[in-house]
């Protein structure tokens, strides 16, 4: 696994880990097209001798069975998702499906070659392959579960059959701040809404222009949505629709965002407009950039709108565009509620994710999130009600349960001790949120005693994605320690 022409971790420990983790970054991990990475896997378990099967979900499974002499003690899951998201920056050409991503290490710091890491869950599967492969550790029965489409919904936990797992105790190597634990989760919700168009042609005499807003950091949907972190399409949305009331404009289409669960970093919209009104709309549009900016300072410094000349033949009829701007002008985006329990923490939110407006034809995608079920229900139907009053069509998909925080847990019990052993300080404990697949396998597997915890990431599901190496290192020594401990 130590190919020296594309592995770049050379001299970091541990070994075991990085090569793991460089392995992994060279087999492309799409959601839902997890074939090769499982295939991977499935030879390298032949290769070590251990036990491993695909359930109909799809999931890996890989078992390795228990030191000698701790047979009886209980069995200990270690889970992690195999797929990605897979987001680049503008303008640079890298196909997720073929090619491989090219982490780049600076000082403390692993990113990846204008791309996403995939260390989001890459990490957490490298630090079970190692676990698996140790012949030193003392251990009980051990279980990988590697999931598949989590970062698209939840689809492999969602699938998991049941009475497949042995294992007792739910290690969740998939948080993102190293020294917390994540002991609950939010769940999760998507909200589609979609409308079909009779096309038009562009009104005679007058130009397609295309509008285009970037330069946002984007991010993680849950990690991030409490930063004010700007949403590339509710920018761009907001600007046609004062442009809209200045000057005549038909709208060919909007683009942007590439997930669900990304905060959309840039959008693009083509619109048509007379020759004459060709200055106004320059003008209008360095007015809303100096208004974002403003609005932005010191959380996305980068916003850029630039126009240029288009190519287009048709728009869509007004009263559909009028539909569409409107409602999703309206459509909430950002935090929700904030939690009332929990100082700083949000409890709902939602993200705009992904829009795709064509002239015939148009859909939006939403994600909401809470910690409560039932206002997760509540904040979806909000947006269905929206989009209601004009007709647009809305369904409900990918939904997946919160985790419930359990603050009796013998395993977390157990993760303090050991964590103060071994550290000498105790770690704190939070509730994520975003999803983690912890609620989804306990509703399968009520009896599971889950925790979550990993290396410290930043700016996940974003090309700016980012690892922290001595982080690595102190999450697989802690690994370690429970496992012997635990077993």
């Amino acid at each position: 696994m130590t190919d020296t022409n594309t592995y770049p971790f050379a001299g970091l420990e541990p070994a075991s880990v990085w090569a793991h983790f460089a392995a992994l970054s060279r087999i492309p991990r799409q959601s839902k097209h997890e074939e090769a990475i499982v295939a991977f896997l499935k030879d390298w378990a032949d290769q070590q001798g251990l036990e491993n099967l695909v359930d109909k979900g799809g999931n890996l499974i890989i078992r390795k069975a228990a030191t000698p002499g701790r047979e009886k003690q209980p069995g200990i899951i270690l889970q992690g998702h195999l797929d990605m998201v897979c987001q680049k920056n503008e303008g640079i050409e890298h196909d997720f499906s073929k090619d491989p991503i090219r982490p780049l290490v600076n000082g403390n710091i692993v990113t990846a070659d204008n791309t996403t890491l995939g260390a989001d869950d890459g990490i957490g599967i490298a630090l079970a392959l190692a676990a698996l492969e140790d012949r030193t550790l003392q251990h009980g029965p051990l279980e990988a579960l590697f999931t598949v489409d989590e970062e698209e919904g939840m689809g492999g936990a969602n699938n998991l059959e049941t009475g497949i797992l042995q294992g007792k105790i739910l290690l969740n190597l998939d948080s993102e701040t190293w020294g917390e634990f994540c002991i609950g989760c939010a769940g999760g919700l998507d909200v589609i809404a979609s409308r079909q168009h009779q096309p038009e042609d562009i009104p005679e005499g007058w130009n397609p222009i295309q509008v285009t807003l970037s330069g946002l950091r984007g991010g993680h949907s849950g990690v991030n949505i409490h930063e004010g972190r700007g949403n590339a399409i509710k920018l761009i949305i907001r600007l046609l629709n004062a442009v809209s009331k200045q000057i005549p404009v038909r709208l060919s289409s909007i683009t942007g965002g590439t997930a669900r669960n990304a905060l959309p970093r840039e959008a693009s919209a083509i619109i048509a407009i007379a020759p004459e009104n060709r200055d106004a709309l320059a003008s209008l549009i360095l007015s809303y950039l100096a208004v974002y900016r403003n609005e932005l300072a010191g959380v996305d410094d980068g916003i850029a709108i630039d126009i240029n000349d288009a190519s287009a033949t048709s728009v869509m009829p007004l009263s559909d565009q009028t539909v569409w701007l409107n409602s999703l002008n309206a459509a909430p985006h950002g935090v929700w509620r904030m939690s009332p329990t929990i100082a700083g923490a949000p409890e709902t939110s939602n993200n705009v994710g992904v829009i795709n407006l064509q002239a015939d034809k148009g859909s939006c995608i939403f994600m909401a999130r809470s910690t409560v079920d039932s206002a997760c229900e509540a904040l979806a139907d909000e947006i269905i009600s929206l989009f209601t009053l004009s007709g647009t069509r809305t369904e409900k998909e990918n939904g997946y349960p919160g985790w419930e925080p359990h603050f009796d847990s013998p395993i977390l019990a157990t993760c303090m001790k050991v964590y103060e052993k071994v550290f000498g300080n105790r770690p704190t404990t939070h509730i994520f949120h975003a999803g983690v697949e912890c609620g989804i396998l306990k509703a399968k597997y009520p009896a599971l005693d889950a925790i979550s915890f990993g290396p410290t990431l930043h700016n996940p599901h974003s090309p700016k994605e980012s690892l922290e190496i001595d982080t690595v290192e102190k999450a697989w020594l802690f690994l370690k320690a429970i496992l012997e401990t635990t077993s």
